[in-house]
């Protein structure tokens, strides 16, 4: 079977469409053009690999589920995405009882790390390290700037999208993020050299 495409931006309500009258294929392709996004979007949230892979996975069931009673009145990666929010506020909150060592954070085994095209071994050191002093940075803030930073800053939506996606008025999502930001650089302070 030849692999899955993504669909085109042009596409994707008649992908929709055909999802919804029970086209698997169409579904899988919708997937295909969002699960990285989806999944990266969980990891940064819940900061493990698996969950973050549980997760991904259990938002495009939810989606499957309730495919038919998606309107189009905002984008289906925004639906997507509050619907990973949702997914990773419940996994968070089962996690509590039983915090994981931080070192979940680290690349699984197996996986390597980018290397970054044009730099040399230094600058790809730093640039790994800056990567891991984001990660642990992001997991000393609230949950709701950490949300902020990583579908703002990280995942580069506007400001409306993440308004859908938060289900929050534009402004307090502005003031949301000013405050994730400030919060983000106090708690970068040790490690600030990296940034400059």
């Amino acid at each position: 079977m030849p692999p899955v495409s993504a669909p085109d931006a042009l596409d994707e309500s008649q992908e929709i469409a055909r999802a919804k009258n029970g086209d698997l294929e169409a579904f899988d392709r919708l997937v295909a053009a969002h699960q990285t996004k989806i999944f990266n979007f969980c990891l940064w949230f819940l900061r493990d690999y698996d969950d973050a892979s549980d997760a991904a996975q259990e938002t495009f069931i939810r989606a499957f589920r309730h495919l038919k009673s998606f309107r189009g009145d905002c984008a289906l990666g925004s639906w997507l995405s509050r619907i990973a929010a949702n997914v990773c506020r419940d996994s968070a909150a089962k996690r509590k009882t039983a915090p994981r060592e931080f070192s979940s954070l680290e690349t699984p085994e197996g996986e390597f790390d980018p290397v970054f095209e044009g730099e040399s071994p230094t600058e790809t050191l730093v640039h790994h390290e800056r990567i891991q002093a984001v990660r642990e940075a992001l997991a000393t803030l609230p949950e709701n700037h950490r949300t902020a930073i990583v579908l703002f800053d990280l995942q580069g939506r506007s400001y409306e999208e993440c308004a859908e996606i938060l289900e929050l008025p534009m402004g307090t999502v502005k003031s949301r993020l000013n405050r994730a930001r400030q919060a983000l650089k106090e708690a970068l302070g040790p490690v600030r050299e990296l940034f400059s």
